[in-house]
């Protein structure tokens, strides 16, 4: 079986070496090319482009790479068609992605999209331009494809994969072993964004909230794990190894795991500081013209996954002009300092993680492997 593969930024290289994982197991004798970053590539896959083609965020900055984007889009189409691949999985990068996807249906290509978009939360005309676009939409939350069932789109709940990656029962000790930090330290993990559009924004909100809270914990340890090579290098141009902050390469489950209390961007890394039971703050800037579209347009009261699934506010959010450093470390404090409040949050996403633990990665390969088995089901033309 030859699987076309396109995967658009860090969290969705995890997810889909996790899924090529389980396909070999299923199938055996499995072929994959598309873009994929090193997991992928370790698990075998011809990567065509860097991870990184894809990773970018807002709809202002996505208008400047627009040509770019089409370009690639238009040689993936090339590829997966000349190759020939059976199926075109996209795994996020949903605006990229469900086009690709539309235009390689429309031309007798079995399709399927890994990863929901928030079409339940924004932009809900888009189940549309999906329904056209794939055979089979593999969902990692209930309430997503119970949307889809209603919109009439093949759809397969197959719980979270990152809810198997990571382990019911984390280590505090040994991530704080491997980091050269002492049990008794108090440490914060701090996340700006695995895309470099998100670093430019956050990073220097974070920097001052650090500043702030180490005006209140002179001892604070704070670790920064930098998603990729190039990130380190902008995360060290903004002059936080100047600020006594530790930056790693990667790990960043490890230093989720080592740390009291979590600072991040909104998006997987949320769901993955929950899934390592650490209490943490949401912050999120952005273009201000991407932030006054995007704001009349969100449905939904939260944008953190946690907050998503508990259907309350468990999470602090400050999100645009709310995400000041003052504002965020007055939100960091009671975590850092308060240990049965901290404590009662560990406890809560504990239990979240739980629900999640369904084999997913077992899961949307099996659904995959039996969507391969029907009959195609042809689609209106693709989009240009």
């Amino acid at each position: 079986m030859r699987v076309f593969l396109v995967a658009g930024e860090l969290s969705g290289d995890i997810l889909g070496a996790t899924l090529m994982r389980e396909l070999k197991r299923h199938h055996g004798d499995v072929s994959f090319r598309g873009i994929g970053g090193p997991r992928m590539i370790e698990e075998g896959m011809d990567s065509l482009y860097p991870l990184e083609t894809l990773s970018i965020m807002g709809l202002v900055e996505v208008l400047k790479h627009l040509p770019r984007l089409v370009g690639v889009r238009r040689h993936l189409r090339r590829e997966a068609q000349a190759w020939p691949a059976d199926i075109m999985i996209g795994i996020d990068a949903p605006d990229f992605n469900l086009g690709l996807e539309a235009q390689l249906r429309s031309n007798g290509m079995t399709t399927a999209h890994y990863v929901s978009p928030s079409v339940w939360a924004w932009r809900q005309g888009r189940v549309k331009k999906i329904r056209r676009a794939v055979d089979m939409m593999l969902t990692f939350l209930p309430f997503e494809a119970e949307f889809y069932e209603r919109h009439d789109v093949p759809v397969r709940f197959v719980g979270h994969p990152l809810a198997e990656e990571l382990p019911l029962e984390n280590d505090r000790h040994q991530a704080r072993q491997a980091l050269g930090l002492s049990d008794d330290a108090r440490m914060l993990a701090v996340l700006p964004g695995s895309r470099s559009s998100e670093i430019g924004f956050m990073t220097p909100v974070f920097l001052k909230a650090v500043q702030l809270l180490r005006q209140r914990l002179p001892a604070l340890e704070v670790v920064m794990p930098a998603a990729t090579p190039e990130r380190r290098e902008e995360l060290l141009a903004h002059g936080v190894a100047e600020q006594g902050i530790t930056v790693v390469d990667g790990r960043a489950w490890e230093v989720m795991t080592a740390s009291d209390a979590v600072l991040l961007t909104s998006g997987t890394s949320a769901l993955e500081a929950m899934l390592c039971h650490r209490p943490m703050v949401v912050a999120y800037r952005m273009a201000p013209v991407t932030w006054q579209i995007a704001r009349r347009m969100v449905k939904t009261r939260w944008i953190s996954l946690p907050n998503l699934i508990a259907q309350e506010s468990l999470v602090p959010e400050l999100i645009q002009d709310d995400a000041t450093g003052e504002a965020i470390a007055a939100a960091l404090t009671p975590l850092l300092e308060n240990e049965p409040e901290a404590r009662a949050l560990t406890e809560r996403f504990v239990d979240m993680h739980r629900t999640l633990q369904r084999g997913a990665s077992a899961r949307a390969a099996q659904a995959i492997v039996e969507l391969m088995a029907r009959p195609h089901q042809d689609s209106s033309a693709g989009e240009p």
